[in-house]
């Protein structure tokens, strides 16, 4: 599995050898859904919450005589059927995240960046270098048709491109440890440097 490397400016800088454990899976929309729904969930907040009975303020007084009004035996006015009562089974904050095996994780990522590659929505950059100048940055961008665009690069990212990158919208950029299968999928194009495919590869082996 070959694909071509470019530059910055468009110019070829020859071939690369992708392996076929990490780009060569067929897609499975499954694998994908459930690896997302992991990542989504663990990233909701859960800080919804409402009060019960017990901890709305209100007096606890008995707002009646037990018998002879010939209406329902109530106690309180905290009950959940006044208004200003309290909520009787409501939300409370709590974790949404669930458990998701390692090597289901590394088997989604396998596959998201497999449909990237089986779309055509796969580039590999020779390096992601910069002089930290956004203008430049962003003609170079907008040459190469890159309009929502997830950059993947080695173990760190060069701090000049990441700085020149920072104001181009739809441009984000990854180190390969921030590499995930939410983001690489809601992305248009996923660039990968030279340096990313060694270090994907040796995490994902």
């Amino acid at each position: 599995m070959k694909l071509d490397v470019i530059k910055l400016d468009g110019s070829k800088a020859g071939s690369v050898d992708l392996d076929a454990a990490l780009f060569g899976h067929e897609p499975r929309a499954d694998i994908l859904h459930r690896v997302v729904r992991w990542q989504r969930n663990g990233a909701q907040a859960g800080t919804h919450k409402v009060k019960t009975r017990s901890e709305v303020n209100y007096s606890t007084k008995k707002i009646y005589r037990q018998k002879g009004t010939g209406g329902a035996r109530h106690g309180a006015r905290s009950a959940p059927i006044f208004r200003g009562g309290g909520v009787y089974k409501g939300p409370v904050s709590r974790s949404h995240g669930h458990d998701l095996t390692k090597k289901f994780r590394k088997l989604g990522l396998c596959h998201a960046l497999s449909a990237k590659f089986k779309a055509g929505e796969l580039v590999i950059l020779d390096d992601a270098n910069s002089d930290g100048k956004t203008s430049a940055l962003a003609k170079q961008v907008k040459a190469l048709g890159w309009k929502r665009a997830l950059v993947i690069d080695g173990v760190s990212v060069n701090e000049d491109f990441l700085q020149a990158s920072r104001n181009i919208e739809g441009l984000d950029i990854l180190p390969t440890m921030g590499a995930n299968v939410y983001d690489i999928l809601k992305r248009d194009t996923l660039v990968i440097t030279k340096a990313g495919i060694e270090a994907l590869e040796a995490r994902l082996k």
